[in-house]
C-alpha cells in the first residue's frame, strides 16, 4: 500500500492534480471537489455492479442457464470495468491521505486490528 500511495503522491503532483493548500478556502474547496470526485467514482462502481446483475439475468435467460452460471460469466464480462473504478476510488482516497498526510498502511492494519478486537453483537 506505501508503494501505490507513494506512486500517486507523485503521479497527482505531475498531473497537478493535488489538493490545494494556498488557503483555507481553496482548500476547502478542492477538498469539496476531490470529495464529489470520489462519490462519483463510487457510483460507476454501483453501476458496474447493477450491469452485472442485469447481465446475469440476461444471460440466463437468453442461454437458458441457470442463474449461478450466468452470474459467473457476467462477473467475468464487467470484471475489468470494476477494476477500472475501483482504482479510481483508490486514487481519490489516497489523493486525501496524501494531503492530510496520512500513512494509509499504518492507518489500515491498525483499523483492522481494532475492528478484530471488537465484539461480535450479531453473535447469539
Amino acid at each position: 500500500m506505501k508503494d501505490v500511495q507513494n506512486f500517486l503522491k507523485d503521479f497527482q503532483k505531475e498531473m497537478n492534480w493535488e489538493i490545494t493548500d494556498k488557503n483555507y478556502q481553496e482548500s476547502r474547496s478542492s477538498m469539496l471537489n476531490n470529495y464529489m470526485l470520489l462519490t462519483t467514482e463510487v457510483g460507476e462502481v454501483a453501476e458496474e455492479f447493477r450491469s452485472i446483475f442485469t447481465r446475469t439475468s440476461e444471460l440466463a435467460e437468453e442461454n437458458n442457464i441457470s442463474e449461478e452460471q450466468a452470474f459467473k460469466l457476467a462477473k467475468n464480462m464487467h470484471k475489468e470495468n470494476v477494476g477500472k473504478e475501483l482504482s479510481d476510488c483508490i486514487a481519490y482516497i489516497m489523493k486525501f491521505a496524501n494531503y492530510l498526510e496520512i500513512d494509509l498502511n499504518e492507518s489500515f492494519y491498525s483499523k483492522m486490528k481494532e475492528v478484530k478486537m471488537r465484539r461480535n453483537k450479531d453473535a447469539g
